[in-house]
């Protein structure tokens, strides 16, 4: 019996307890040894079982406790039944967590919070009494759970409910009612996205957690459920302080980074965590190995070796002084924590850096799918502003999305050869620090951003997704003056078309610093503009003065750049030509009579002379 008590006291696996027998067995014993081997196994296994689900429900004592504590400490009925909802999703170790409440006017039951939800006609649904599983529950006020919701026939299926169901990509959902005495208010749920059966136990704790957010509704009954629930959970509270101060370590980690993240921290804050907690350097990589915290310039393949080792095992690996923890969705890897310490770290501390890795791809795929869900928004409402200005309530939705379009904006159409995923997250990422707007089609994204310096945020833009890249990403820009937004983009095709075609990629610019080609590109065809740009100096002053500076400028032109034959043809001194020229030159300023400026100015005053005649 010794050797099975040893075996309990280390908290050995079941399988182990079978060692005793077969050593004695191969040993030669005598039945009746074989006998009382067996019987003190079974007995040992028994008090194994019943030791493993007294620390289970000391697990749920401890969870129940901390909701009390919750409950104790809030008074806002939002952040309770939040508080509520969470726990039951940590509880269960479910992928999402809900409730339902109903509305006695509509006679309905609809979505009043949710934990780990992402689509958002799920977060809004309304079930009919009777409808589905959550229908079934809040008309019967019983329990209901299914392994496989699509294919059990048990509840009444409705389109409505199963397509944000399905979005959701729920599939396996347990449903218990909120009472309060006799009366159904609403329901608790807890889901997973693959199929699992839920055990008799764990319906019960779910029913236990409904009972409490039945107490934070009904306000005149809070505080005497929360002292009743505070006395009997404090004696559970004082066995659990008798754990290990390895377990203790663990969950106190576990608990400040879940605090972070409900405070909203990042992913530099958990990495704090671990480091005070573990010691040692810590790193942690993204999808494609790159740094987000710590520095990644003394790690080795054997790294990205490990990494695929604990994405396989679901365990951190040691390869030397260093531990690997990652995470992975859908076989795709999402982050993964290195720490390099001379000390070894205990279990206990690897599971820390572990669940530091699950928190840590929670929080990347949460700012995934807000960035998402975001970047869709805007980039739909760009998409209309461009392609179907013709629609109602475009400013509003404008409004809403903090873009004011009565203000001056500057529309960025950037074409690239890069990956399409990595430029469209760096445009949504840009047109919400900018209160901007962005959209990617194929290989070009859109940017419309406040301002009035299109050439300055072209450039800009050029730089920055050439940088995200990796490689030559070319922007043209044109200033939204009122006009529709499908000119100004046009405009601002032609303009990265342009910069191309002229050997620029990678660079940035608008219609007016692309000089005369501007001129060839711009949807308004602002010859105006380009003429007082490049001459107006000139003609004013001959409007002034009464001079012939701009006759002088093109003969000067017309005859090669020769004084004598400009004099000839102006019929005056070649002094008078020298002149003028030095006055022009004044106007003008330096290097008017380089070949490029030279070209531009000639150019503007032939379009002066078939504009307004010679």
């Amino acid at each position: 019996m010794d050797v099975f008590l040893e075996l309990l006291v280390r908290e050995a696996s079941a399988v182990e307890f079978e060692g005793p027998v077969l050593r004695a067995r191969a040993e030669g014993a005598g039945a009746e040894t074989l006998e009382r081997l067996e019987q003190d196994k079974v007995a040992a296994l028994r008090v194994r079982g019943m030791l493993r689900r007294r620390a289970r429900r000391e697990a749920e004592l401890s969870a129940l406790f901390d909701t009390a504590g919750d409950l104790a400490g809030l008074r806002d009925l939002d952040a309770v039944l939040a508080a509520i909802v969470r726990r039951a999703r940590q509880l269960l170790g479910t992928d999402v967590a809900y409730m339902t409440l109903n509305d006695p006017e509509r006679g309905d039951t609809f979505m009043r919070v949710t934990d780990g939800s992402s689509a958002a006609r799920f977060r809004g649904l309304r079930l009919a009494m009777g409808a589905g599983l959550g229908g079934l529950v809040a008309q019967s006020g019983m329990p209901y759970n299914t392994a496989d919701y699509f294919a059990d026939e048990r509840f009444r299926h409705t389109v409505t409910i199963d397509d944000a169901v399905h979005e959701e990509g729920l599939v396996a959902i347990l449903g218990v009612p909120l009472r309060l005495g006799a009366q159904v208010i609403g329901v608790l749920f807890a889901a997973n996205r693959s199929a699992r059966p839920f055990a008799p136990e764990e319906v019960a704790l779910l029913s236990s957690l409904a009972a409490h957010a039945a107490v934070a509704i009904d306000t005149a009954r809070l505080l005497e459920e929360t002292r009743a629930a505070l006395t009997e959970l404090s004696e559970a509270n004082t066995l659990i302080r008798a754990h290990s101060d390895a377990i203790e370590r663990a969950a106190a980690a576990h608990d400040r980074m879940t605090g972070l993240v409900l405070r909203g921290g990042g992913v530099e804050d958990v990495a704090a965590v671990v480091t005070e907690v573990l010691g040692g350097r810590l790193t942690v990589l993204d999808e494609e190995g790159r740094p987000l915290v710590g520095d990644a310039a003394d790690l080795d393949a054997g790294v990205s070796e490990a990494a695929r080792s604990s994405r396989a095992l679901g365990r951190t690996v040691r390869r030397g002084e260093v531990f690997v923890a990652s995470v992975d969705v859908g076989a795709a890897p999402l982050c993964t924590l290195v720490l390099r310490t001379a000390a070894r770290p205990t279990d206990a501390d690897q599971r820390i850096l572990e669940r530091a890795a699950q928190v840590t791809a929670l929080l990347l795929l949460f700012r995934r799918s807000v960035a998402d869900a975001e970047g869709r928004v805007r980039g739909e409402l760009l998409d209309d502003l461009v392609f179907r200005p013709e629609l109602d309530g475009l400013h509003d939705r404008a409004r809403r999305l903090g873009v004011h379009l009565d203000e001056p904006h500057v529309l960025v159409v950037a074409r690239h050869d890069g990956q399409r995923e990595r430029a469209a997250f760096w445009a949504s990422a840009q047109a919400a620090i900018a209160h901007g707007l962005a959209a990617a089609r194929g290989h070009e994204v859109i940017l419309l951003l406040p301002g009035d310096k299109p050439g300055v945020l072209a450039r800009r833009a050029a730089a920055e997704l050439t940088a995200s890249l990796g490689q030559p990403a070319t922007a043209g820009a044109a200033a939204v003056l009122g006009g529709p937004l499908s000119e100004a983009y046009q405009e601002a095709q032609r303009c990265a078309d342009a910069l191309r075609a002229l050997g620029r990629g990678g660079d940035g610019a608008s219609a007016a610093e692309l000089g005369f080609v501007g001129l060839l590109i711009g949807e308004g065809r602002d010859v105006p503009a380009f003429l007082a740009g490049t001459i107006g100096p000139v003609v004013d002053y001959d409007a002034r003065r009464g001079t012939h500076l701009r006759a002088t400028l093109a003969a000067y032109f017309g005859s090669g750049g020769s004084l004598s034959r400009t004099a000839e043809t102006l019929h005056i001194h070649v002094n008078t030509v020298t002149q003028r020229l030095d006055r022009i030159g004044q106007l003008l300023g330096a290097g008017w009579q380089e070949p490029e400026r030279a070209l531009e100015i000639q150019l503007a005053l032939r379009l002066h002379r078939l504009r307004d005649g010679p």
